[in-house]
């Protein structure tokens, strides 16, 4: 009891303050843990947990339960190292981080964690040590936050950003780089130096109005563009560029503002298009189409004008005929004879017209007959010489025992008067043109039947054309002389006699070495001339020399008076039909000759022809027709006359399908 009476004496009594200040801290501190343990368990955000000083977990919170995915019954006195990955474990990193932590009072890091279903998760993990008053480590606390949407966040923004370096980088068919906001270029890719001809080095920092032409730069364009697309966010255009090779093309450009958080103008986003192909291919379907409606109008003038002829041309039959035979019956008045005269002549000129209206209608008939180059073309020269003028020299290479032609004389030489101004045109400094020909034997598949041909040549030393002009020229009303210089008809009405001869047309040239024409024409032998396709069917035998019973057949009943008219004048004995159907109910054996009109409703004149052979095989048939319209079923055709005729034409015939000369 001394003892400690004397212990108590020793000890100074408390102070009244000092005590009470005690008391006061004893009673709260029970209260301050349990707002701290409150505040750290209504963290779920946070993984915060104590560990003891070899890493065995000694407390859990619900933030670490929430995201590790561990109870706390299921992980309180095990090793954190459990949170690591198998990698990192293998590497040793929970001990370093431990060792470090326990070292320098501080560890963090981030990196992979595993939750309880094994799944990974980025964390950023704070460890502090924690230690005694006597400086004794006690253990560490240990806070864990998830970063894994933060992360793949940030690699998503990386990968994009990286996708879209890469994918600017690799666009090849668009220009697209950066300018900064006075128009000086800052950024370049591939697409741009394919399309603008200037590697990276030589553009970048340069001001881009050097891609615009000198006009618009004049003109301030490239300055009007950035204004705009400042003020309004945006400008797209369309004109010319200039490559570095000072080619021009035709660009799409559309020019976007840039600009940062603040809204203040950092520079602009450009892209350039080359869109020249895209250009000159809407123009050529411009062209196309153009060429389209004057092909589709002139077609139907075409056919309006061959109707029209057709028409006219049975009234002028029924005109001169009539004359023809008022002239023949009328003795020779003075007062009277001149004005008929002078009618038959007006008719007549009328009828020329009227070809030259078939012939643009395509139309007219092509007589095929059995031509000699070589006479044709020299009797042409002095005439294309006075023609061409005295700049073209004019040479002829026709050899001589060249085979005869197989086409319509008069056409051919509308084809070589066609050819040679073409040419003629083509040399605008003068030149030479030459005719020369050749015999060739073909075999089949060059576009031509097997057999003998002659290819004529009309060549010139002119400008030539390039590819584009020469896949065009057969096209009909394409034309590259100016505007009323050409209609752009004349090449293919020289194919059309190619084909309709049995031949073709070929044309060779190239820029700068001139334009050579094959027109490649069926060749005859001189000694003895094939049949055309045209000519009458062999005589039948001598007909009684007059008269002949003859069957004429037309639906216009004034066109057929008139030729009945002119054959009984001749002295026949006429039968008469306005329709196919009628003529074969007339048609018997005592009929020696067949003229029909080619035009007639329900049945065309070789179809009558057709049939009324097949009843009566060796009847001569005369077609008369002023259009030259040919049968949709081929084969050999029966003789033809061209209206308007005279009874003279008529008359010769009729004795070269019968063999009756008329005396």
């Amino acid at each position: 009891m001394t003892v400690q009476s004397s212990e108590a004496s020793d000890t100074p009594p408390p102070r009244a303050g000092a005590g009470q200040a005690a008391a006061s801290a004893r009673s709260w501190a029970p209260e301050m843990e349990d707002r701290y343990r409150l505040l750290i368990e209504s963290i779920t955000d946070y993984a915060i947990y104590m560990l003891d000083v070899d890493g065995v977990v000694a407390s859990w919170n619900p933030g670490a339960e929430r995201f590790k995915g561990y109870a706390a019954a299921e992980i309180l006195g095990q090793h954190f190292s459990r949170f690591y990955t198998p990698e990192d474990r293998a590497a040793g990193l929970p001990e370093r981080a431990l060792r470090t932590a326990a070292q320098a009072g501080r560890f963090e890091a981030e990196g992979w964690r595993q939750r309880k279903d094994g799944a990974l998760f980025w964390a950023h993990v704070v460890m502090d040590a924690i230690y005694a008053p006597d400086g004794a480590l006690l253990g560490f606390a240990k806070i864990t936050r998830d970063l894994s949407e933060r992360r793949e966040a940030a690699a998503a923004l990386a990968q994009s950003e990286q996708q879209f370096r890469l994918l600017v980088q690799s666009v090849t068919d668009y220009a697209i780089f950066m300018l900064d906001p006075d128009g000086r270029v800052m950024s370049w890719n591939p697409g741009a130096e394919r399309i603008k001809g200037y590697a990276p080095d030589e553009i970048i920092g340069e001001h881009f109005s050097r891609f615009y032409p000198p006009e618009d730069q004049t003109a301030g364009v490239p300055a009007a563009g950035l204004a705009i697309a400042a003020a309004e966010g945006r400008w797209e255009h369309e004109g010319w560029r200039i490559r570095r090779d000072g080619e021009r093309f035709w660009a799409h450009v559309v020019i976007d503002a840039v600009r940062d958080e603040a809204g203040e103008l950092i520079g602009f986003a450009k892209v350039t298009r080359d869109v020249t192909e895209r250009m000159e291919a809407q123009k050529a379907l411009d062209e196309t189409r153009e060429a389209l409606f004057q092909a589709q109008k002139m077609e139907a003038l075409g056919q309006l004008t061959g109707g029209v002829a057709h028409d006219f041309n049975n009234l002028l039959m029924a005109v001169l005929g009539s004359l023809e035979l008022v002239r023949k019956r009328l003795p020779y008045d003075p007062g009277v004879t001149p004005l008929l005269e002078n009618a038959i002549h007006g008719a007549e000129r009328g009828a020329n017209l009227i070809q030259r209206m078939l012939a643009f209608a395509r139309r007219q008939e092509l007589k095929i007959e059995a031509v000699d180059l070589a006479t044709t073309a020299e009797g042409m020269v002095s005439f294309l010489r006075r023609s061409l003028g005295p700049r073209v020299r004019i040479d002829l290479d026709l050899p001589r025992g060249l085979p005869l032609l197989r086409t319509d004389p008069n056409q051919l030489e509308a084809a070589l008067l066609n050819l040679c101004v073409n040419a003629r045109d083509a040399m605008e400094d003068g030149g030479v043109i030459t005719i020369s020909a050749t015999e060739e034997t073909l075999a089949a598949g060059r576009g031509l039947a097997e057999g003998r041909y002659v290819r004529i040549r009309v060549s010139d030393t002119g400008c030539g054309m390039d590819e584009p002009t020469l896949a065009r020229v057969l096209e009909p009303f394409f034309t590259t002389k100016g505007v009323g210089q050409g209609t752009g008809l004349g090449l293919p009405m020289v194919h059309g006699l190619a084909n309709q001869s049995g031949g073709k047309l070929d044309i060779v040239s190239r820029p700068g070495a001139g334009t050579a024409v094959d027109l490649w024409l069926p060749a005859m032998s001189r000694e003895a001339p094939a049949d055309m396709d045209r000519s009458p069917a062999a005589a039948p035998e001598a007909k009684p020399p007059v008269p002949l019973t003859i069957l004429a057949v037309d639906d216009d009943r004034l066109v057929l008076n008139n030729t009945i008219a002119l054959l009984e004048d001749l002295g026949h004995e006429v039968l008469q039909a306005t329709s196919g159907e009628a003529a074969l109910g007339l048609l018997t054996d005592d009929i020696d000759l067949l003229v029909t009109d080619q035009l007639m409703p329900q049945m065309t004149g070789d179809e009558l022809a057709r049939r009324a052979r097949a009843r009566q095989p060796d009847l001569p048939v005369l077609l008369v027709s002023g259009y030259g319209e040919l049968s949709e079923e081929g084969g050999p055709q029966p003789p033809r006359l061209a209206k308007p005729f005279t009874q003279a034409e008529l008359a010769e015939a009729i004795a070269e399908l019968t063999g009756h000369k008329r005396q």
